[in-house]
C-alpha cells in the first residue's frame, strides 16, 4: 500500500516509522531540516512542500496513493489536505483533529470535508485516562468483542503479593490468560513455570470481571475504584473526562482557574461539581480534602503544571496521578518521579491511526508497549487454520510466540485451554508481536 503523510510532527514520525516497514510510505513536510532528517533516519521519502498545496501533493504522487493521512497540529490545514486529496485522487483520507466539533460534524455527515476517517487527540485521549481511571493499577487497557473481553498491562511493584510467584501459582482465574510479560525491555511470553519479578510489566486478556479481579490482586491496595476522581484543569480534556466519568456513573470534581470556563463546564456538566480556583494552591487543596479523591487527573494545558498538581495532591494523600504530559520524551521522566500514569495525546492518536490502518483482516487491534506487540480480534471462517483441531494442534500452524487469549463465541466468553476447538464465526483475541502480526491476520 502506498501512504503519504501530511506533517512529519511526532504523529506522523511515529506513523511513519510504524507503517514503513510494510508499506510504501511518502512524508510531506514544509520544514527542510526535517525533510532531510527523516530520508536519513526512516525508510521512507520525505517531499519538501505544503501539503494543501495541489503541486506538493501531486510530487507526491497522490494520484498513485491508496491512503492519505492529514497529520500536521493544525485542525483546518488537515481538512483542506483532505478536502485536495479527495479533488484529485480516489485515495482513502485520514484526518487528525483537536476540535470535536469538526468530529461531530463529520460523524453526522461522513461525507463532510472529505474526510474518510477523522480522529479526535483530546477525545482520544480523554478516553485512554477513562479506561485506566476505570482499571485501577493498570497501565493501559483495552476491549474487545463489543466488551466481552478485556486487555490490560499491569506493574508489578515490589510489595505486590504475586512478586515471586510462578505464572501457574498466580493463575487462580477461570477467564484470564497471561499473554506476556515485558521485563527490561524484553517480551517474553510466559510458561506455567515463569516466576514473575518486581518490575515486570504483565499483560492479561480475559473477562472484564476477571480482569479487574487480578487488579485486585497485583495491587491489592489499589482495588477496585470506590472513591473519588479529582480532575484539575478544564481543558477540552479535562471536560471530556468528567462527561466519561459522569456516563459511567464515578463521581468527580473539577478545578477549573478561568471563571467564564468554570461557568461554561458547570452547565455542560451538571453532575460533575465544578471548583474555581488554582489547583497549585495547597491551602485549597488541604481545605477542600483533596487528599481523599482516590484518583487525580491533570489535564492543565502545561505539562510542568500538571506535574506539580499531581505531585501536590499526592502530597496531601491522594492515591494514585494520572497525567496529561503533552511532550513525549518528559513521559518516562515524570513517572520516575512519582506520576503513576502518564497519558500522551499524540501518542494516543498516533496508536489510534496505526492501528486503523493495520486492522486489516483484524476486527480490532491494540498496539502493546509502543507498538512493540499487538492484540488483534479476528473473525474465523472455515479456511482458517485454527478451525477444526484443539489448539494445542492448530496454534502449530501460527509464529511461535502468538498467544491466543480469548475466544468470543455466539456472544459468550469462551476460555481458549489446549484441548479447546476453535469454530467458524468465533471472535478470537490473539496477542502476536508486531513483525508477525500482518502475518498472521493474512493466515487467519
Amino acid at each position: 500500500m502506498r501512504v503519504i503523510i501530511v506533517g512529519a510532527g511526532q504523529v506522523g514520525e511515529s506513523i511513519a516509522a510504524d507503517l514503513s516497514e510494510a508499506h510504501d510510505v511518502v512524508i510531506v513536510e514544509q520544514d527542510p531540516d526535517r525533510v532531510e532528517e527523516l530520508n536519513y533516519g526512516l525508510d521512507v521519502l520525505a517531499v519538501e512542500g505544503d501539503g494543501t498545496s495541489l503541486s506538493a501533493l501531486e510530487e507526491a504522487d497522490v494520484t498513485e496513493a491508496d491512503m492519505v493521512i492529514a497529520s500536521t497540529d493544525d485542525d483546518e490545514t488537515n481538512i483542506v489536505v483532505s478536502s485536495t486529496v479527495k479533488a484529485v485522487s480516489d485515495a482513502f483520507t485520514i484526518a487528525r483533529v483537536k476540535n470535536t466539533q469538526y468530529l461531530r460534524t463529520w460523524q453526522r455527515s461522513r461525507a463532510a470535508f472529505g474526510v474518510d476517517f477523522m480522529v479526535c487527540t483530546y477525545l482520544l485521549a480523554a478516553e485512554s485516562i477513562v479506561r485506566v481511571v476505570g482499571l485501577p493499577a493498570a497501565r493501559d487497557a483495552d476491549m474487545f468483542a463489543d466488551g466481552r473481553v478485556e486487555m490490560a498491562e499491569f506493574d508489578v511493584g515490589e510489595e505486590s503479593p504475586i512478586s515471586g510467584q510462578s505464572v501457574a501459582e498466580a493463575d487462580t482465574y477461570d477467564s484470564l490468560t497471561f499473554a506476556a510479560i515485558v521485563r527490561d525491555e524484553e517480551l517474553l511470553i510466559p510458561t506455567g513455570t515463569t516466576e514473575i519479578h518486581a518490575g515486570d510489566r504483565l499483560v492479561v486478556i480475559g473477562t472484564p470481571r476477571s480482569v479487574r479481579a487480578f487488579a485486585g490482586d497485583v495491587a491489592p491496595h489499589e482495588s477496585a475504584l470506590s472513591g473519588e476522581v479529582v480532575i484539575v484543569g478544564g481543558s477540552e480534556i479535562g471536560y471530556h473526562v468528567a462527561r466519561l466519568l459522569s456516563e459511567r456513573g464515578v463521581t468527580a470534581r473539577l478545578i477549573e482557574q478561568d471563571p467564564d470556563r468554570a461557568r461554561w463546564l458547570a452547565e455542560e456538566l451538571p453532575d460533575t461539581m465544578v471548583l474555581e480556583t488554582d489547583a497549585t494552591d495547597i491551602e485549597f487543596l488541604e481545605r477542600e480534602h483533596i487528599g481523599d479523591a482516590e484518583v487525580i487527573v491533570s489535564a492543565l494545558d502545561s505539562d510542568e503544571k500538571n506535574l506539580l498538581a499531581s505531585l501536590l495532591a499526592e502530597r496531601v494523600g491522594t492515591e494514585r496521578s494520572i497525567a496529561v504530559i503533552d511532550q513525549s520524551e518528559y513521559v518516562e521522566l515524570f513517572e520516575a518521579v512519582g506520576i503513576d500514569v502518564g497519558v500522551n495525546p499524540r501518542e494516543v492518536v498516533a496508536e489510534e491511526i496505526t492501528r486503523f490502518t493495520r486492522a486489516g483482516g483484524a476486527e480490532n487491534v491494540a498496539l502493546v508497549e509502543n507498538g512493540l506487540a499487538e492484540v488483534l480480534e479476528v473473525e474465523v471462517d472455515d479456511d482458517s487454520p485454527l478451525v477444526g483441531e484443539p489448539i494445542r494442534e492448530s496454534i502449530h500452524s501460527l509464529p511461535a510466540d502468538v498467544v491466543i487469549g480469548a475466544i468470543s463465541r455466539d456472544g459468550e466468553y469462551v476460555v481458549p485451554r489446549g484441548e479447546t476447538e476453535i469454530e467458524p464465526g468465533d471472535h478470537v483475541v490473539l496477542f502476536v508481536e508486531t513483525e508477525d502480526a500482518d502475518k498472521v491476520s493474512a493466515a487467519l
